[in-house]
């Protein structure tokens, strides 16, 4: 039989027997059979409460003793005292008792919400019958405009009439509906038409058909939207078009039999109330955050001001104001954002003198100087302005022909904070108003005034030469989670995030009149990337007040938790991410077996399209990009560029004003085509988007609509 040479190390004397052993051989060296000491060892080790674990210490030959309560002390105690089937019952519980401390330790200091498991942490600081009040000013101001019921935890004994809603639904006392789908007659089929004024989009029939929750198709959503809005009737592909498709409808007004009058105190099933022993924190299915006072009651609240989203007409109390939030250098990723706005809208651009009306969507850009809070000096909007002119991505937007279409305005904290009601007596107690998910960030010193003279523009020297502090990244962030819920307070309309881009003219969705964002991914939780709410109305009321009572969390998470527990989601509607952000389910590996176009797995892909997938862009362009969704929302990249062949804007000599040049090249369009500067063989889409965009502003392309020339503009 072979045989084999082993070579072991004898601990006691640091010699190396060799031995001859066959493979039949089950012959070990003493010195490694267990010795009697190591047998009493482990008789003490399973006795003993506690047995170390040591840890190697890292740069170092020495290891840490770490004590853990010993489990096989645990399990022969257990067994010896109470017998085996309740001893391995009492061991199960103790092994449970600590898994669950475990995680509740890590719940309690690493989540987002700072809980214990199973405890209450209520955020609610409305009363019900307030509750009651704020859903009966929304429904009685038109801002209801769904079939979805009011919920029942809310105890309304008699439910508010409904002006949103026609006359044949419950509680509906509105006008009629008319359901159409808008499409190009011939000759004119070469482009789809704009939607007719006053047509209003039915979500409750979106969500029929996208509502992800309901295992419905991204791509089959972008279908139902692009047939429905008759964006796809130039290619007049033949095939049954279902009943439901239609989802844009006008209204009647001959039908109309709204009131325009204020809701009456609304009165609650007191049989049904249950009072707590706990001084009133929890009424019926309501219970109070117990960090915060319950809010004064009754709530103040603005009387109601209906107005009809009739044909032509719109509120002149609240422009169509789309808003973007904006901090630190103007770069290509603004103006992608801000080209595909003028590409998209119906902005009168053709005219010869356009007068934009209330109907006229505008685009108000806000722009963060750097500082977190600081009080008001006039010598920052003018630097602010002064870096904007000498930006080459900013200065085509300063064309008069874009006077009051795109305004740059400057944000500040402090000014706006102070300017809503509802924080400004209290922001200032708080510790912090940069909370992010329960993530604090703490705020830097408040400057007492600015100092007399700012030598230097905002971005060339250190923030430390001036009295506030330059706010990193992070705070930007929070910052404009903020942001957006003060803007449309104060200001109304929409508010989307910078890495934006218009894909569609949004009318069917400015007439629909209620509050809305849309969904995280496949979370049933908000996202708040785009978000449309009424000036000062009850909701934005309600979610301020609970906010400031919350330690100022604004994140979106912590959105859906205010409204979830005050029974208000509905008053906020959120729409699939079909309609706004079209690849979220595809990046995060959903519906692959049926992907829309384009079928992204990362959202750098439309900055840096695979090479499997690069001839698409060029060969489709812009009208096979998510065609139907409303807007796409590229979720960050902003070290990429969107056009690396063209890092400039190339938008022609009608733009050529001061500071619109970069690096000595000058911005015409001749010089560009001839210059030695090579493409990459594929482009990505983010580039075929850019240069579609701009070749319709030099004049040498039409838009998305183009049904009367709108290209053909006079300068």
């Amino acid at each position: 039989m072979p045989s084999a040479t082993i070579h072991l190390r004898n601990p006691s004397t640091g010699t190396i027997p060799q031995r001859r052993l066959s493979r039949g051989s089950d012959y070990l060296p003493k010195y490694l059979t267990p010795s009697s000491s190591e047998k009493r060892h482990r008789r003490h080790e399973s006795s003993s409460w506690l047995v170390p674990y040591p840890i190697h210490i890292p740069g170092s030959r020495r290891r840490l003793p770490l004590w853990f309560p010993n489990t096989r002390a645990l399990h022969q105690f257990s067994l010896s005292k109470f017998g085996r089937k309740r001893g391995s019952v009492l061991v199960f519980l103790a092994y449970a008792a600590v898994i669950f401390t475990v995680f509740a330790f890590a719940h309690r200091f690493g989540s987002r919400r700072k809980s214990w498991p199973g405890s209450t942490t209520s955020t609610l600081v409305f009363k019900p019958d307030d509750l009651q009040r704020i859903w009966s000013w929304e429904v009685a101001s038109g801002h209801h405009p769904s079939i979805r019921e009011i919920p029942s935890q809310l105890d309304f004994q008699i439910l508010p009439k409904n002006p949103a809603l026609p006359s044949t639904t419950p509680n509906g006392i509105g006008p009629q509906r008319t359901y159409r789908i808008h499409e190009s007659q011939p000759p004119n089929v070469a482009y789809p038409p704009r939607p007719e004024p006053g047509s209003i989009a039915d979500l409750d029939k979106i969500m029929a058909h996208c509502d992800f929750g309901a295992d419905k198709y991204v791509r089959d959503c972008l279908e139902v939207l692009r047939i429905g809005a008759g964006l796809d009737n130039g290619k007049r592909v033949r095939r049954t078009i279902p009943r439901d498709w239609k989802y844009i409808y006008v209204e009647n007004p001959h039908t109309n039999n709204t009131t325009h009058s204020t809701p009456s105190r609304p009165q609650f099933k007191t049989n049904r109330i249950i009072k707590s022993e706990h001084n009133g924190d929890t009424i019926g299915s309501f219970t109070k955050n117990p960090t915060a006072a319950w809010e004064p009651s009754p709530i103040d609240l603005p009387s109601v001001r209906y107005t009809p989203p009739h044909a032509g007409t719109c509120n002149p109390d609240e422009p169509r104001i789309f808003h973007m939030f904006w901090t630190g250098d103007f770069t290509d990723k603004p103006y992608i954002a801000l080209l595909s706005f003028l590409y998209s809208q119906n902005l009168s651009l053709d005219k010869d003198q356009p007068a934009p009306s209330s109907c006229t969507p505008k685009l108000w850009l806000w722009i963060n100087p750097g500082f977190v809070v600081t009080q008001h000096h006039p010598q920052v909007s003018r630097m602010m302005f002064e870096d904007i002119k000498a930006s080459p991505w900013a200065t085509p937007f300063l064309h008069p022909r874009f006077k009051d279409i795109i305004e740059f305005k400057l944000w500040n904290t402090t000014e706006q904070l102070d300017a809503t009601p509802e924080v400004s007596a209290g922001w200032r107690d708080l510790n912090t108003i940069f909370n992010s998910g329960g993530h604090m960030i703490p705020m830097p010193t408040l400057p007492k005034t600015w100092p007399s003279h700012i030598p230097t523009p905002i971005g060339q020297k250190d923030a430390s030469e001036y009295e506030g502090e330059r706010e990193t990244d992070k705070i930007s962030v929070v910052l404009s989670d903020m942001a957006r819920f003060l803007l449309c307070h104060r200001f109304g309309g929409v508010y989307l995030d910078a890495d934006t881009l218009f894909l569609r003219d949004w009318e069917e969705l400015w007439n629909w009149q209620g509050a809305f964002a849309y969904r995280w991914s496949w979370h049933p939780a908000y996202n708040t990337a785009v978000l449309r709410m009424h000036k000062n109305s009850a909701l934005g009321k309600f979610l301020l007040r609970t906010s400031l009572k919350n330690k100022f969390d604004f994140h979106p998470m912590t959105i859906t938790t205010y409204l979830e527990e005050a029974k208000m989601e509905e008053l906020l509607f959120r729409l699939p991410d079909a309609l706004f952000d079209s690849a979220w389910l595809n990046m995060e590996g959903y519906q692959r077996d049926r992907p829309a176009q384009p079928p992204y797995s990362r959202f750098a892909e439309f900055f840096d399209t695979p090479a499997v997938d690069s001839a698409t862009p060029a060969v489709v362009g812009f009208d096979g990009f998510f065609k139907g969704a409303f807007s796409y929302h590229f979720h960050n990249s902003w070290a990429m560029l969107a056009d690396p062949g063209r890092n400039y804007p190339d938008l022609g000599s009608r733009f050529d004003l001061p500071g619109n040049s970069k690096n000595g090249t000058k911005n015409d369009s001749k010089s560009n085509l001839n210059s030695n500067l090579e493409d990459k063989r594929d482009l990505s889409w983010s580039t075929v988007l850019k240069r579609t965009f701009e070749a319709y502003l030099r004049g040498e392309a039409p838009n998305l609509y183009d049904s009367d020339g709108e290209w053909e503009w006079v300068w």
